[in-house]
């Protein structure tokens, strides 16, 4: 919470933490592991509150590689506005909780996190690795599906005009 009544002209530092519960995330998405922490500079600009600082917070990621949870620290050099559309006190939480999550990595990788991990697929889901044994049947023309026959007709038609 900021005052914008006592906020001096030149602006005041701001640090501290807000709960983990402020993300609120779906229980399949990441999850918060601590609180968000911030250390912000924040200034009044007629109509604006500006926030310049530092915002980090801990989630548990699932890797897209080996899909094994790893935590990684999200830190952002932030630089928040906001539009003042009444005098008394302005609530910055809901501002800082959407700065962090922007910048949640969009293929999260378990190499990347606080502790980084070796991050490989497993051979066996790599098609590139198995042998020509190991292929899945094809079926034969004759054996698929008919409405793909129906669709040749069509392209032999159209040929013939």
């Amino acid at each position: 919470m900021i005052d914008l009544g006592g906020l001096p002209e030149e602006g005041k530092a701001f640090s501290g933490e807000l709960p983990k519960e402020i993300f609120a995330l779906a229980e399949d998405d990441a999850q918060a592991m601590g609180a968000l922490e911030y250390d912000v500079w924040a200034q009044r600009f007629g109509s604006e509150l500006l926030l310049t600082g530092t915002l980090f917070a801990p989630f548990e990621f699932t890797c897209v590689r080996t899909l094994h949870p790893f935590i990684q620290t999200i830190r952002v050099d932030a630089a928040v506005s906001i539009e003042i559309e009444r005098e008394g006190e302005i609530d910055a939480s809901d501002a800082l909780r959407e700065e962090v999550l922007i910048n949640f990595p969009v293929d999260p990788r378990c190499e990347e996190g606080d502790v980084p991990q070796k991050c490989e697929i497993d051979s066996r889901y790599l098609s590139v690795d198995k042998s020509a044994a190991d292929e899945l049947p094809h079926p034969s023309r004759a054996e698929s599906d008919d409405r793909w026959s129906a669709l040749d007709n069509l392209k032999d038609l159209k040929d013939q005009t």
